[in-house]
């Protein structure tokens, strides 16, 4: 199951270069997508380039994509199929789809095409980048005739994170750093580079040549999530994006979500970039689980409870449920915070802790695995006269077992529900799928938090993890 752990901290090592500011939250069920209108360009040769972090699998996903009629020439369709693939398709026929798959919600992919149908070798015509490499094992390959014109990059709208034709196949997760250039097929290293540790990371592009149609969306306007920085002011149209879907995970930090592949029953439904999670299905008792977890450090988090029928349950694990019967906070399954009676449930054993929570609620979850502490708040006010400062002596604290004794060493932020209960949770790792009120950041500068963060308690992202993780 794909998860950062420390020591695979992910883009970390690109904090001293290059920083990417912003990306742009995609929502399946919301429907979300830019569209422009393009002039005429050139159909033959151009170059699209995108970092990409995925929150749903096993769906077909528009990345970019125009549609003018019912050719293969016509429209064309840049996507992660339903296999979880890489494809370029036209009307009904598939030009180009990758044998591997990409199925890690956990990290951001660099995913570039570059198209140059005049050249005379047809493997040269469409090129797939992932990550700085090219793709060279292909489970469908009908690469058009050498200077035939495709769809993309005509007189005609053109969208990202929907199939134009059919208006479905939204695209749900990340995108940030999003360019295309219109006459040019250019290499990975015009976007990214490898560190000193064989990390692909991003650079600059601003500098390039763009052509008439090129765009550069760095998502750095919240009101305008489609403004072009490029020069061009070629600017594409919101649909049902809006400030809150900016986002400061990237692929220069990456924040924890909830993990979508620890979903074994099926009994969770997620979305906006896998931090709602919706835990509904009746006679289902399951938990779910951050994509970081931790060994040391101290860590801080908040979640959001806007269903009021819920009976929620958050807090850690030290393992992922694995069967029928795995309760957030029973006998090695770690500890919950219980909304229904205000008490924690500490390794399967009941007890008094605080106030009962609920509807638009805030619940924030202080974890110090340097002196094995467990802290809860709620809005903003901890629980059992908690002081997560007080180090060793842990005032008001859920004693919990340290990391290194639990078998897998680590620990997870986690939400669940009983039996027949259901609950509804909004995370905010650092950078919330809902509205913020007060902006507070961690020591370091990184998140965006309602209530202020503990001093010496960080944000889940892979910056803090490198320093502290």
């Amino acid at each position: 199951m794909p998860l950062i752990l420390p020591g695979n901290v992910g883009s970390a090592t690109a904090a001293t270069g290059f920083n990417v500011a912003n990306s742009a939250r995609f929502n399946t069920a919301s429907s979300d997508d830019l569209r422009r209108t393009f002039s005429s360009g050139d159909r033959k040769t151009w170059t699209w380039s995108s970092w990409i972090k995925r929150a749903t699998l096993g769906a077909n996903q528009s990345l970019f994509s125009c549609h003018t009629g019912d050719s293969d020439t016509a429209q064309l369709d840049l996507k992660f199929d339903a296999g979880d693939t890489i494809s370029y398709e036209g009307k009904s026929t598939v030009l180009k789809t990758t044998s591997r798959v990409f199925r890690d919600v956990s990290a951001w992919y660099h995913i570039m095409f570059v198209l140059d149908m005049t050249q005379a070798t047809a493997s040269n015509r469409m090129k797939f980048y992932v990550n700085g490499v090219l793709e060279t094992s292909f489970a469908t390959d009908n690469t058009p005739a050498r200077n035939t014109d495709l769809g993309i990059n005509q007189n005609s709208q053109h969208v990202i994170g929907m199939k134009d034709r059919n208006t479905d196949a939204f695209f749900g997760g990340y995108l940030a750093e999003t360019v295309f250039i219109d006459a040019a097929a250019l290499a990975p290293t015009d976007f990214g580079e490898f560190d000193d540790s064989g990390i692909w990371k991003p650079i600059d592009p601003s500098g390039l040549t763009f052509g008439t149609n090129g765009f550069y969306l760095n998502f750095q306007t919240s009101a305008e999530l489609g403004d072009d920085v490029s020069g061009n002011t070629n600017d594409f149209s919101e649909t049902n994006l809006t400030a809150v879907d900016q986002s400061i995970d990237t692929c220069t930090n990456n924040f924890a979500t909830m993990n979508i592949l620890d979903n074994f029953f099926a009994g969770s439904t997620f979305s906006q970039g896998n931090l709602n999670v919706d835990m509904t299905t009746s006679g289902v008792e399951t938990f779910n689980t951050s994509t970081i977890g931790v060994s040391s450090g101290k860590w801080y988090a908040e979640v959001l409870h806007p269903d009021a029928s819920s009976k929620p349950m958050v807090g850690i694990s030290h393992a992922i449920p694995i069967a029928i019967g795995n309760v957030l906070g029973n006998s090695g399954f770690g500890y919950a915070y219980m909304g229904e009676d205000g008490q924690v449930k500490a390794e399967g054993s009941n007890g008094a802790y605080g106030a009962t929570y609920g509807n638009d609620d805030i619940i924030g979850i202080a974890l110090d695995l340097d002196n094995n502490k467990l802290y809860f708040s709620k809005n903003g006010s901890f629980q059992n006269s908690g002081d997560p400062t007080t180090g060793s002596t842990g005032t008001g604290a859920v004693a919990i077992t340290a990391a290194a004794s639990t078998g897998t060493g680590t620990y997870f932020f986690a939400a669940g529900k009983r039996h027949s209960d259901n609950n509804e949770v909004s995370w905010n790792f650092g950078s919330p799928a809902h509205a913020i009120s007060s902006g507070n950041t961690d020591a370091n500068g990184f998140g965006n938090f309602e209530y202020a963060v503990p001093s010496g308690y960080f944000s889940l992202n892979t910056k803090n993890l490198a320093e502290y993780g």
